[in-house]
């Protein structure tokens, strides 16, 4: 029966109410999903992918949205046909979870904060499978182990807070896979999560839609995940269908001009070989032409020497520290004026918590850090609120990052006001030039961030890391959760800003495809330690560390007939960073690859 669709969406139409009128979400949208078919839902935020998935679930609903025409079709397991768009509230509670699971992009707002990860994965298996607590308890581990958590046990017993970005999503995935359900709903499961994790998910996915023909209606805005994963392909752009058809047809031939400029603008692992500095990426069909690589200067801006940031573990009655998370463990690097080094490794590898001491936002146990000469870790309260000023970050959230009470042009000022660089009109020029700089219109000013899409969020976050001119920008996973043409948009704008300001990167991500475009240095990081450093050339083209290139490997190509099979996917599950306090850590010794300044780890990392 794998011709009969498993479930149809015919005309659909979704309507919001806001205080301007209503505004369509989804315009005239129809397509369908068979029984062991992966449909990939694609286009850039505000398209309408994830309306059409919230649909799909009636939780449309609870955002506001209305449904206003069209059919839903879903065949139950029971035979019987149903149309979603007039099924009891009931009857939903039934299908969702267990008919109908759904992967949400933001794994910290669909974990609920005050319940223990082991509970929110047994509640779904004791409601809707009648399992006991010990039964429920065992297929959760079950779960935990197939989405490859490390010490699961530990973490069923742990709060979402307590995981970092990339667990927690995979937590996300655990539930959503609990009851087996016939079709599956992934959206953007793997944004948030590095290219060795996401090449297992993707990988698991696959297995589960292959021995349980289970459907996989997937959204992403990744092209390569698409040329993954796919059978077909959805494209969506302003809230209509602008193309369908099979993966390989929409990949070679793409018929519409919205299709061929999302195509464009992928960044391609390799595309760079040969080239030794940063490039700007394609815009949408065309090069931005205004920036030239940039060669930046050869003298050191940045220099930090055995930096070591550990976290206690509490235990016992008393709470006294039993162990330590050894997250930054001996790790050095020199970063020169006007230049990027990038940090890149797993969820968990230490990366934003170097980042974070570097800035001494956490305080690292031991280490130097020299900024323009000057000792940051040495500094007292007054002397690092001044230094400050010459060091600035971007988060990876967006909006969690941004005051959602105050207005954009208000949080764009803050810093110079705390600091009395700017005042009155003189501060008011500089905002309107600041956003001017980050290309978002003037009259957003007065607007507040709920009112941005996600990209237009991270503008006026680099536009506040510059209002102080930094020499630093520490940017921790940046354009992760951005679309291919916002990221492009983004990551040309930062280039930008270092070619005319000298501005200086630390760039934090797991984008593998994003760093060979933007680094003039990498450095790779695994359990604390950076295990591989040297200039983007010689990493990308000479891996010599097991480690990266294993991450190089699990990089998925922007090609449907060159897909990962698992069998390729040889990942060693990650040692925990855990230590008792008897714990000695040896110290990282560097082995140099040839002439270059291109080193390999060989301490044991564990690799």
């Amino acid at each position: 029966m794998l011709d009969q669709a498993l479930a149809r969406i015919e005309n659909l139409r979704v309507e919001f109410e806001t205080k301007d009128g209503t505004v369509v979400g989804v315009e005239d949208v129809s397509f369908s999903i068979r029984p062991g078919e992966t449909v990939a839902v694609v286009g850039e935020s505000g398209s309408g992918k994830s309306v059409s998935s919230l649909s799909l679930m009636r939780l449309v609903e609870y955002g506001g949205g209305t449904i206003a025409g069209g059919r839903m079709i879903f065949d139950r397991k029971d035979g019987q046909e149903l149309d979603l768009a007039t099924a009891a509230p009931d009857l939903m509670k039934t299908i969702r979870g267990n008919e109908i699971g759904m992967i949400f992009q933001e794994p910290m707002t669909a974990l609920n904060p005050v319940f223990t990860v082991g509970k929110q994965l047994t509640e779904g298996l004791r409601v809707h499978m009648g399992m006991s607590k010990d039964e429920a308890r065992a297929r959760a581990l079950e779960l935990m182990k197939q989405v490859r958590i490390p010490e699961p046990e530990r973490r069923l017993n742990q709060y979402p807070h307590e995981l970092s970005g990339g667990m927690r999503q995979r937590v996300v995935i655990a539930m959503a896979l609990a009851c087996e359900p016939r079709l599956l709903i992934a959206d953007e499961p793997t944004t948030a999560l590095d290219v060795t994790i996401q090449a297992e998910i993707l990988a698991l996915v696959n297995r589960l839609k292959n021995e349980t023909g289970t459907a996989v209606m997937f959204i992403t805005h990744d092209m390569a995940v698409v040329a993954q994963m796919a059978d077909r392909v959805v494209v969506m752009f302003r809230g209509n269908k602008v193309e369908e058809g099979p993966v390989e047809q929409i990949f070679e031939n793409p018929q519409h001009e919205y299709t061929k400029a999302l195509l464009a603008a992928v960044p391609k692992l390799g595309e760079m070989t040969g080239k030794p500095l940063p490039e700007p990426m394609k815009l949408f069909g065309a090069v931005d032409q205004k920036i030239a690589p940039i060669p930046g200067e050869n003298r050191p801006l940045l220099e930090v020497r055995n930096l070591t940031t550990r976290f206690a573990v509490k235990g016992g009655f008393f709470r006294s520290t039993v162990a330590q998370v050894h997250a930054v463990e001996d790790v050095s690097f020199v970063i020169n004026k006007g230049q990027t080094l990038s940090l890149v490794g797993e969820s968990g590898c230490g990366k934003s918590t170097c980042g974070r001491s570097v800035l001494r936002l956490v305080e690292p146990n031991s280490g130097h850090v020299w900024l323009d000469g000057k000792d940051i870790i040495a500094l007292g309260q007054q002397g690092l609120r001044k230094a400050r000023l010459d060091m600035q970050m971007i988060f990876q959230d967006p909006f969690a990052s941004l005051n959602p009470q105050m207005n954009l042009s208000d949080q764009v000022a803050e810093p110079m006001r705390n600091y009395g660089t700017h005042k009155g009109a003189d501060m008011h020029k500089r905002i309107e030039m600041l956003f001017d700089r980050v290309e978002l219109p003037r009259n957003f000013m007065r607007r507040y961030p709920h009112e941005l899409s996600g990209g237009q969020r991270q503008r006026v976050a680099i536009a506040r890391a510059l209002a102080l001119n930094p020499k630093l920008i520490v940017a921790d996973e940046a354009v992760s959760a951005l679309d291919v043409s916002v990221q492009a948009q983004v990551l040309n704008l930062m280039m930008e800003l270092q070619a005319e300001m000298g501005i200086s990167f630390l760039f934090i991500s797991h984008d593998m495809a994003v760093v060979e475009r933007v680094s003039h240095r990498v450095g790779v990081m695994y359990l604390g330690r950076i295990v591989e450093i040297g200039s983007r050339q010689a990493v990308f083209e000479n891996p010599q560390h097991p480690y990266t290139q294993a991450l190089m490997k699990a990089v998925p190509v922007a090609d449907p007939h060159r897909r990962k099979k698992e069998s390729e996917l040889n990942f060693k599950p990650i040692p925990s960073p855990i230590h008792g306090l008897d714990y000695e850590p040896e110290p990282s010794v560097y082995r140099q690859i040839g002439e270059d300044d291109h080193y390999v780890l060989i301490t044991d990392s564990g690799y």
